[in-house]
């Protein structure tokens, strides 16, 4: 009545698709990661002081979206390590560096290297 065929032998599954797969995630995540270029910035946290009064005269850095203040007066980028020298005696002056709320991380950045680039040591971030 039926006329059945020969069972055929089962078919393994091929790997060679998901070891392909396995090697492109793991070329994506080598290429898409950083290694070692992690920076360390020093930055004294407001209150913990080493036992050092402040000293001198006022040294405000106003970070804000689209301008740098110091001491409540526009200045410019090119213009602030200048401005800055004037009023330090020595580079392990404190330096206070407040960031307006929309103030970009990387704005903030960028002027903490600054100063550090300039070898000023003793920068304190308040909110």
């Amino acid at each position: 009545m039926f006329d059945f065929a020969e069972d055929r032998p089962r078919r393994k599954p091929s790997l060679t698709p998901m070891i392909d797969v396995v090697f492109l995630l793991l070329v994506f995540f080598m290429l898409a990661s950083r290694f070692g270029i992690d920076m360390h910035i020093p930055l004294n946290v407001a209150g913990s002081a080493s036992g050092e009064s402040y000293s001198g005269p006022p040294r405000l850095i106003d970070i804000q979206p689209d301008a740098l203040l110091l001491n409540g007066v526009t200045v410019s980028p090119e213009t602030l390590l200048a401005q800055i020298d004037a009023l330090t005696e020595k580079p392990d002056d404190t330096i206070i560096l407040r960031p307006a709320a929309a103030a970009d991380l990387q704005r903030v950045i960028a002027v903490m290297e600054t100063l550090s680039t300039a070898g000023y040591s003793a920068l304190v971030l308040i909110e």
